[in-house]
C-alpha cells in the first residue's frame, strides 16, 4: 500500500470512529465498517512485515555481493602472490642446479690440482735438495711445512697453492741476490762458525770468523773446498753483501760448465 492509500485509509478510519462515536452510524454498518478496519490495519501490518523481511533479505544480499567481492579481490591477489613465487621457486631451483654444477667442477679440479700441487712440492724439495746448500734449514723447513699444510683439509686450495708459489717465488729471487749470514761448516765436534757469502746461485763461499780459512762449495763434487787463495776477495764479498763497502768487482771460483744430457 502506498503512503497516500494508507493516509487516506487512515483518515477514513478517523472518520468512521468519529460517527460512530457520535451516534451517526447504525450499529451493523459500524460493525462493518470496524471489521474493514481491523483487516485493513491487519493487511497493512501484514505487508510493513514483508517489507521489512524484503529490506533484511535487501541487506544480507548486498552484504553477500560485498563479502564475494571482498573473496574475489583476495583470491586475484593470492592467484598473483602464487605465481610470484612459483618465479622465484623455478629461479632457485636453476640456481641450485648450477651450483651443483660448480661444485661438480670443483670437485674435478680439486682431483686434478691436487696431485699437481704435490709434485710441485716434491720438486722443490728435490731442487732444494740439489742446490747450493745455503740458508738449508730454512728452506727445508719452508718446504716441510708445505708438506704439513697439504695434509690439512681445514686449508683451501687456493692457500695451499698460494703457499707453494711464494716458496718458489723466494728459491726465484735466491739467484738475484747478493748477500751474507753466519752459519756452520761441517758436523758434529770438528763444525765451525763461518760467515758464508753467496752470490745467487753462481758461488758459495765462506770465510771463518777469525778469517784463518776460507773455502767455497764444489758443486761437482758436492763438498766444501778450503782454499785460502780466495780470502781477499771473499772477504771483500762479505763487505759488499753486508753494505759496508762500495759494490766492486769480485773474484769468486765458479763451477765449470757441465754437459747436459736430454
Amino acid at each position: 500500500m502506498n503512503l497516500i492509500h494508507k493516509k487516506c485509509f487512515q483518515c477514513l478510519a478517523t472518520l468512521v470512529l468519529a460517527l460512530i462515536a457520535i451516534g451517526m452510524l447504525p450499529d451493523v454498518e459500524a460493525q462493518a465498517l470496524r471489521t474493514v478496519t481491523a483487516e485493513q490495519k491487519a493487511a497493512d501490518e501484514a505487508a510493513q512485515a514483508s517489507q521489512n523481511q524484503i529490506n533484511q533479505l535487501l541487506d544480507k544480499k548486498q552484504d553477500l555481493a560485498n563479502k564475494y567481492a571482498q573473496i574475489m579481490a583476495e583470491t586475484d591477489s593470492l592467484v598473483k602472490y602464487n605465481e610470484h613465487l612459483s618465479g622465484q621457486v623455478k629461479a632457485q631451483q636453476a640456481e641450485m642446479s648450477s651450483i651443483e654444477k660448480q661444485l661438480l667442477e670443483i670437485e674435478t679440479t680439486n682431483r686434478e690440482v691436487q696431485p699437481l700441487m704435490q709434485r710441485m712440492v716434491d720438486t722443490l724439495a728435490e731442487f732444494i735438495a740439489l742446490d747450493l746448500p745455503f740458508l738449508l734449514e730454512e728452506r727445508t723447513k719452508r718446504v716441510a711445512d708445505i708438506k704439513d699444510l697439504m695434509l690439512r683439509s681445514d686449508v683451501s686450495i687456493s692457500e695451499k697453492y698460494r703457499r707453494i708459489m711464494e716458496a718458489y717465488q723466494i728459491e726465484l729471487e735466491f739467484g738475484r741476490t747478493f748477500d751474507s749470514y753466519q752459519g756452520k761448516v761441517g758436523e758434529g765436534d770438528g763444525a765451525k762458525t763461518v760467515e758464508f757469502v753467496r752470490l745467487g746461485r753462481v758461488s758459495l763461499m765462506y770465510q771463518t770468523l777469525d778469517g784463518q780459512e776460507t773455502g767455497y762449495w764444489d758443486a761437482a763434487k758436492k763438498s766444501w773446498v778450503q782454499d785460502n787463495n780466495y780470502a781477499d776477495a771473499v772477504k771483500d764479498a762479505l763487505r759488499v753483501a753486508k753494505k759496508e763497502g762500495a759494490p766492486d768487482l769480485v773474484t769468486v771460483p765458479v763451477p765449470a760448465p757441465q754437459d747436459v744430457k736430454l
